[in-house]
């Protein structure tokens, strides 16, 4: 069985993302096709990026990711498979693949397909399923294009690290309003060392002391702290919508404040 799985910002009340799943059962008809999401904003990577990057990690070796957010290729923006962790990832280059992944693809190639169609609106469909076929039949990805040597490089606002303060922003928030910082816990232990410290954000004097381990470890109503699955620092609130309550969008400043030694 080949494990296929679709990102897209085509959201569900059409048909791109039926015509996509008959295309490949037509091509590979033991595939298991798990949705991820078909709700990333439209045209943003960044969102689609941190979406699937927490989730493919969680996926077997030999599952097929395929991306369905801005897909039109171009000279700049070719159609690429990249193999990370044993996994593939088809889709265009526009930027979304460096932002994914924090470390370099195993291998890479631009691929090699006429499609079969002569409209080139949709390309998941027409590039990506035939793409996902040729590997799912045992193809090797130097059968599939020709050798690519770089991703698109979109560089992703990093934590700003002095000795004393961590500045990073919000960068995704989910469907309960929970607030993602790009500030791990790994940076958060560094840094840190233990000491005391204040989080703040948009709301003058108010200030969050202590990180929590789960959103329940505060009562209803209450805002909070805490590193979740994704390793990233989250500001919630239980039971609440904390980017709304606290006025916290994408982009927004989280700064944390460590006590001096």
């Amino acid at each position: 069985m080949t494990i296929i799985t679709l990102t897209t910002d085509w959201g569900t009340g059409n048909h791109y993302a039926g015509a996509v799943k008959g295309a490949l059962l037509r091509q590979i008809p033991d595939a298991a096709i798990i949705d991820i999401s078909h709700d990333i904003q439209c045209y943003d990577i960044m969102h689609a990026s941190f979406v699937l990057r927490n989730a493919c990690r969680d996926f077997p070796v030999g599952s097929i990711h395929l991306v369905g957010v801005n897909t039109e290729a171009s000279l700049t923006t070719p159609h690429i498979i990249l193999k990370h962790n044993d996994q593939y990832f088809i889709g265009a280059d526009n930027g979304i693949f460096s932002l994914m992944l924090d470390d370099a693809p195993q291998a890479m190639i631009e691929l090699d397909i006429i499609q079969d169609t002569d409209y080139f609106s949709f390309s998941t469909r027409d590039v990506f399923v035939k793409a996902a076929a040729l590997l799912a039949s045992g193809k090797e990805l130097n059968m599939i294009g020709h050798p690519y040597p770089a991703l698109n490089e979109r560089i992703a606002f990093k934590p700003v690290v002095h000795p004393d303060k961590i500045i990073g922003k919000v960068i995704f928030i989910d469907n309960y309003e929970n607030v993602f910082v790009n500030i791990d816990h790994k940076l958060f232990r560094s840094v840190g060392k233990n000491r005391g410290f204040e989080i703040s954000f948009r709301l003058p004097g108010e200030v969050i002391t202590q990180v929590f381990q789960s959103y329940a470890d505060v009562a209803p109503g209450e805002w909070l702290a805490l590193f979740g699955s994704t390793g990233f620092l989250e500001i919630a609130i239980n039971q609440g919508k904390a980017s709304s309550l606290l006025g916290l969008q994408i982009n927004d400043s989280v700064t944390i404040d460590f006590t001096s030694e």
